[in-house]
This record gives C-alpha cells, structure tokens and sequence, in this order.
C-alpha cells in the first residue's frame, strides 16, 4: 500500500464557448502525454471521417458517449488523466452548451485551475462573448467555484484567417481582461494567457516553431501578461495552489456514491488526510462510520491528501445514507443549517424579474450541494458607485448585497472565512446564473 503519489495533484477543468476546441485540446494533451495510443486515435479519426467531423477525432479522445460524439458537444464531465514530471493531473471536460451549466457546475466545484479556452478565429472570439454566449458564464462560475488560477487559452492560433499574428492575441487578450477582472478575478496574480493550437499541438507540450511564431519566445522571456513559460503544460507545472491544508480536519464533499459490495463514496479531498481504519462523520445526517478503504486514481492508497480525488468505502453505510451534497468530515464536522447571511454579487437576472427582492427563489448551489433556497431579507445594498442603502427593498445587476437566505433543507456548510470551498455558492434560476456569493454568518450553535 503507498501513501500515493508525492507529486501534488491539480484537478484542471477545460471551459469556455461550445465551438472553442476544449475537447480536442484535452484529447490533445492525453495523445501528447502518451495516455492514447496511435491505435485508439486512428480509429477516431475514422469514426470522426464518418461523420464528417474531420477535425474532431482528438475531441473523440474525451466524448465517449453516444449522445455527445453525434452531436460533438461534452455533456457529462469527462474524466481523464496525466502527468509531467513534476504534477499530476485530471481533466475535468466540462461542457460549453448553454444547456449544460449545471454540469458545468459539477465539474467545477472541484477544479483547482481553470482553463478558458477561447478562439482567436475572427468571429468565433465575438460570439463566445457576446450577451448569450457561454465564454462569460464560464468564467464567472469558475472564479465562484474557487479555482486558485485561470489560464486562457487562446486557441485555433494557426486558423487561415489568424496565422499566429500577434495583434489577433493582443487583441483577444485585451478585450477580456476587463471582463475577467469583472469577475474577481486578480489578473495580476491569477490569470496567465497564452497562445495555442490545441490541433496542432504548438504550445501545448513543445514550443511553437520560430517561423511559425516570431513574437512569442520574446513575449515570454520578458515575462508579459505575468506569463513566463513557454507552452501550456510548463505553465501548469509552476502553479502554486494554496490553502491545502493536510493538518486540518477532513473534508470530503460527495460528488456521487454508487455500490460495488459497500457503499463507495466519490469525492475531492478539500482539507485533512484520509486513511482507512479511521472514523468519520457524514453531514448533515451526523451519522458516523469507520473508513473500510481509500482509493485515489483507482489505486488503494493508506492515506489520501488534500486535492486527490478520492473514492472512499464507508463500513455499514447504505445507498440512502450517503448522497450527494454530503460531506465526510472528520470532528469537529462541519456545520448543517438551512439559513445563512452572505454577501452576494448580482450578474444578471431572469428576462421576467428584473430585480431581486425578499421572496425571490432560486437554486443554491455550493461545493457538490445544490438545494432551492428563498431571499429571507435584504440587509444593505451597494451599488457600482459604491453608494450604500440600509434595509434596501431590492438588488439590482451589478450590485452587491448583504442577505438573508433560507434553504429548504438543512446543507452542510460553513463561513467563507473558515473554509472558502465550503463557503463560497452560485445562485441559479431559468438557466441564469443570477448571483455568486460568500457565506459570513451561520446560525449559532444548538447544542
């Protein structure tokens, strides 16, 4: 039994606009890492032909069910994984459809890194961004979901119309700045942008040829747009993700449980160290079972550290005593409550309700949880100016608020302070996702 692997492990999740090339950038990066074999790719490659879909055969790589392959759209979360010398990887293939975003939203909650992947292609970069397009939506529910990095891809570099022109990048690079920096995040820090192909390969695992590309080696070099490496896979490489921290108690948010003689649980590792033998309490139901044994990429491991995903098999546990949204934790566990009070940032709005007022229903979604929740009471409004109102009767888009939320059943959660992926939720309704926020209240202890 080993303690797993010492290489630290990042869950990265691939979004951005349905046509953007995230699918066959991800099945890209598995060929390029030895994780396909040619075998498998040329027999993609004939399928894609059959369909006329020449160009997608490495998407195939990551779409393997029907449903997506005939429509050459993701819509579960495709799983995969690899490794440099120095990390370990999983793909998470989130889908780009409008339809898909709570899917999206799965795969999120527990990706470390983002990568936005947008297409510098003329036209194709406008409509990822315009008022329905997914490339906003995506970015915004990355930021909420808590990835510690965005990496934007800026792909199709080698497309006749854009030929590795550095003005197309800048261009692209700089009309989404303001966009992300809308979104929280801080692009000094948090953001990295980089060129690519993921069709061709340029950038991803080696450098674009000098007489493809002239620009970039000096780009890098001097360190622009705070991005120092060459290719997208030595960039991942030098990510630093804080707040992993083993020595705290465990948190397991379940993504998914099914039954395999027991219970296996799924989830990512948040905080703590797992092992067998060990006993651990499920919220909110409180109920506690010993830890029969831990699997982390499928190997049986003696202990799991944070950022792996896990599969966890819990003594004694039934199919309806473990659910998704629980969370495995070890005491002190975390808190259950169906109220909070939380800052929340307004981004839109459904076309028949302008604006949020006491009463307003939606649905809370937070680390793998997702339950209906209702406004309770506006405290105070902020709006862009940064102009106050005390017990304010309503929240426009693009104001921020301090609320009162009721869920309709008790959710395991916990301050934004306390433990940010326990803390942190989206508020959705009619497809819209309406609001992102941080939880700065609990309801005091009942003992």
């Amino acid at each position: 039994m080993t303690e797993g692997d010492p290489r630290e492990h990042l869950n990265l999740v691939f979004i951005g606009h349905v046509d953007a090339g995230k699918s066959t950038l991800s099945g890209n990066i598995l060929y390029l890492t030895d994780n396909v074999d040619k075998r498998t790719i040329e027999r993609y490659e004939k399928e894609a032909k059959e369909r006329n879909r020449e160009s997608w055969f490495l998407a195939f790589i990551m779409d393997t069910n029907e449903e997506e392959r005939a429509k050459g759209k993701t819509v579960e979360v495709g799983k995969a994984q690899f490794e440099t010398d120095l990390k370990r990887y999983t793909i998470l293939d989130a889908p780009g459809h409008k339809n898909y975003v709570p899917n999206m939203i799965q795969g999120a909650s527990q990706a470390d890194v983002g990568v936005l992947v947008i297409s510098a292609r003329k036209g194709e970069f406008e409509t990822g961004f315009d008022r329905g397009g997914q490339t906003r939506e995506h970015a915004m529910l990355a930021k909420t979901l808590g990835v510690s990095y965005l990496v934007v891809a800026v792909n199709k570099m080698d497309e006749p119309t854009v030929q590795w022109k550095k003005e197309r990048f800048d261009e692209c690079v700089t009309k989404i700045r303001p966009f992300l920096k809308s979104c929280g995040f801080v692009i000094k820090r948090e953001v990295k942008f980089i060129p690519i192909s993921g069709l061709s390969g340029a950038n991803v695992k080696d450098e674009v040829a000098l007489s493809e590309c002239s620009w970039w080696k000096e780009y890098y070099t001097s360190n622009e747009n705070n991005t120092s490496a060459p290719t997208l896979l030595s960039l991942l490489d030098t990510l630093e993700i804080a707040g992993r921290d083993p020595e705290a108690p465990l948190r397991i948010p379940v993504l998914d449980r099914y039954t395999d003689r027991g219970i296996i649980s799924m989830g990512k590792v948040e905080s703590g160290i797992i092992r067998p033998g060990m006993k651990v309490t499920i919220m909110p139901t409180r109920n506690k079972y010993k830890v029969d044994e831990v699997w982390a990429n499928e190997d049986p491991v003696s202990g799991a550290r944070p950022g792996e995903n896990v599969l966890v098999k819990l003594n004694g546990a039934k199919m309806e005593d473990v659910r998704k949204g629980f969370v495995i934790c070890t005491d002190p566990p975390c808190r259950a409550v169906d109220k909070i009070i939380c800052q929340i940032a307004v981004a839109d709005m459904p076309d028949n309700t302008p604006i949020m007022t006491a009463g307003f229903q939606c649905m809370f979604h937070a680390h793998t949880t997702e339950e209906e929740c209702t406004v309770a009471k506006i405290f105070e409004t902020t709006n862009a100016k940064g102009v106050v109102v005390k017990g304010a009767r309503y929240v426009g888009v693009g104001m921020r608020a301090i609320v009162m939320l009721d869920l309709a059943q008790t959710v395991p959660l916990e301050t934004y302070e306390h433990m940010a992926f326990m803390g942190r939720f989206t508020l959705r309704t009619e497809g819209k996702t309406v609001a992102i926020g941080k939880i700065t209240k609990l309801p005091p202890k009942r003992d």
